[in-house]
């Protein structure tokens, strides 16, 4: 049987004995330089008996911890040894993800670098066709893959694409009849000729026959007292006269702007793609996503509805990822990662236009400009015009720019939306006097969240915690309950009855978006709302 070796009698590298830590002169000595040797013999017990006692309480001096309570721990594992691991398992959306892992791997750039600066604003255009189209591949699929089959069978055919205004419409239109001419070259087929026209520009909406017929070169051959629509019908009417002309793809834009009264226009447009002879691929694209059902009935009846694409508005990771893809050319960081979330979340749930969030992100980089001009203007150099050299002012001013950060920022995101969405109950409370606007801090700090209500007695709690913080004198829960009626009174609070006053439970009604954008313009509460 092994023998386990006596604490007592343990050695240690010196080669004397260590005293009994449990009695010297028969009392007890908990002295820190006795728990000291304690711990090294215990160390040193550990070593020599881990074979032969594998009892987990004496082989560690960490704490045993349940499994139930750490389901990816093991017991024998210290309380922060799987915290890594976990913060990866747990990590947010894979959007977040590759944000904070872009904003950690390019430097920062410098906006007072007029070259950088214009192209990134040239970038976040409007007007900038991006070399890819991301978010959009399942809908440039289909619209590819039916004018594909058009031009294989020598088939006419029409096609609705509907959606929202900034959701990718008309640049999916775009990229489609690019891939469609290098496609039919490739296979040996007839490219098909394409116009492409805006409805809205027609001074008559009659007008787009006589366009098509240009398109086609047939104009001279008309009667004058033939209308182009019923050349054009009699045309695809008869082989003949059918035969001799190309596939025609038709991208008309904006198409709402043919619905008249009687409708006759877009009807009879539509009607032309049913011809027998017709060589027509008519594509409508327009915002109405009820135009075919509403606007149509009578091919409907005659079973000549057009297929329809509809364009969802963008998500908020779809957003990021746009944004992401317009920026990842440059060798440097503009945005921090929270700023494009906040612009893609609000974007997102208010439209999903990109092209507003597009807009958005020029105007935050306008505040970033504005902030830097600010901060070199506000430098204390009063020796600089005692004849101190540009180098100097120089080095002041990158010294100053050091100090605040370069990329766009969560605040200057903030301010370009609160100007994009600006509404009335925004100018409410910038124009409120300052313990309301603290009192709606206080409301929003607490209501984030699960918590919709509370009470006047917690909010007075929340409001004394911000006063007692920028040391500003706060108000008696008296008059805090007279404020929080005035803003019921003004439709941005509501407040309940009970019989104390303090019992009373308050709630917001409004949206909490609007009281941040209403308040971060004010550097004391930006910082009060940017805290948990």
């Amino acid at each position: 049987m092994p023998t386990i070796v006596d604490r007592r009698s343990t050695r240690v590298s010196g080669g004397s004995k260590v005293a009994d830590p449990i009695a010297i002169n028969g009392e007890i000595d908990s002295t820190p330089q006795k728990r000291k040797l304690r711990s090294s013999s215990t160390t040193e017990d550990s070593r020599v008996t881990s074979d032969l006692t594998p009892s987990p309480l004496k082989s560690s001096p960490s704490k045993w911890k349940s499994p139930r309570r750490c389901v990816n721990d093991s017991p024998m594992s210290t309380p922060n040894a799987n915290r890594g691991a976990k913060a990866v398992n747990l990590s947010k959306s894979p959007v977040k993800r590759r944000l904070s892992e872009s904003f950690l791997e390019k430097p920062m750039w410098n906006p007072r670098d007029m070259e950088q600066l214009n192209g990134v604003k040239e970038a976040l255009h409007v007007s900038r066709a991006p070399s890819n189209l991301v978010c959009r591949e399942v809908e440039n699929n289909r619209i590819l893959e039916f004018c594909k089959q058009a031009v294989e069978q020598e088939k006419a055919g029409s096609l609705y694409i509907c959606g929202c205004p900034g959701t990718g419409k008309s640049l999916s239109m775009e990229k489609v009849n690019k891939v469609l001419v290098n496609w039919a070259e490739e296979s040996g087929f007839q490219a098909p000729d394409t116009l492409s026209l805006n409805c809205s520009s027609l001074s008559n909406t009659s007008d787009i026959f006589g366009k098509i017929l240009d398109k086609i070169k047939l104009r001279r051959k008309i009667n004058s007292c033939t209308s182009p629509l019923q050349y054009l019908q009699k045309m695809f009417s008869e082989k003949q006269q059918s035969a001799v002309t190309k596939m025609l793809l038709i991208v008309a834009d904006e198409l709402d702007y043919l619905i008249t009264k009687d409708r006759a226009v877009l009807h009879e447009l539509f009607m032309l793609t049913t011809l027998p002879f017709s060589r027509l691929i008519l594509i409508g694209v327009a915002n109405a996503i009820d135009l075919a059902d509403k606007f149509l009935p009578k091919l409907q009846s005659l079973n000549c509805k057009p297929a329809v694409v509809t364009f969802r508005a963008y998500s908020k990771d779809q957003i990021i990822s746009i944004l992401q893809q317009r920026l990842k050319a440059f060798p440097y960081t503009v945005f921090q990662p929270q700023a494009l979330e906040l612009c893609a979340r609000k974007v997102a749930s208010a439209s999903g236009d990109m092209r507003k969030a597009l807009w958005i992100c020029r105007s935050a980089i306008e505040m970033l400009e504005s902030d830097i001009r600010d901060s070199i203007n506000s430098l204390d150099l009063p020796s600089l015009h005692g004849g101190v050299s540009d180098q100097q002012r120089d080095c002041a001013c990158d010294k100053a720019l050091i100090h605040e950060s370069n990329v766009v920022r969560v605040d200057h995101v903030a301010i370009a939306l609160s100007k994009a969405y600006r509404s009335p109950v925004v100018d409410t409370i910038q124009s409120l006097p300052q313990h309301q606007q603290i009192i709606l801090c206080s409301a929003v700090k607490l209501f984030r969240g699960k918590k919709k209500d509370a009470t006047i007695g917690e909010l007075n709690i929340s409001y004394l915690d911000i006063c007692k913080s920028t040391l500003i004198p706060p108000a008696g829960i008296m008059e805090l309950s007279s404020m929080c009626r005035v803003l019921g009174d003004q439709g941005i609070l509501k407040l309940g009855k009970a019989r104390e006053e303090k019992l009373s439970r308050v709630t917001l009604k409004v949206d909490e978006a609007d009281i941040t954008f209403a308040l971060q313009g004010i550097r004391f509460f930006r910082n009060c709302l940017q805290q948990s």
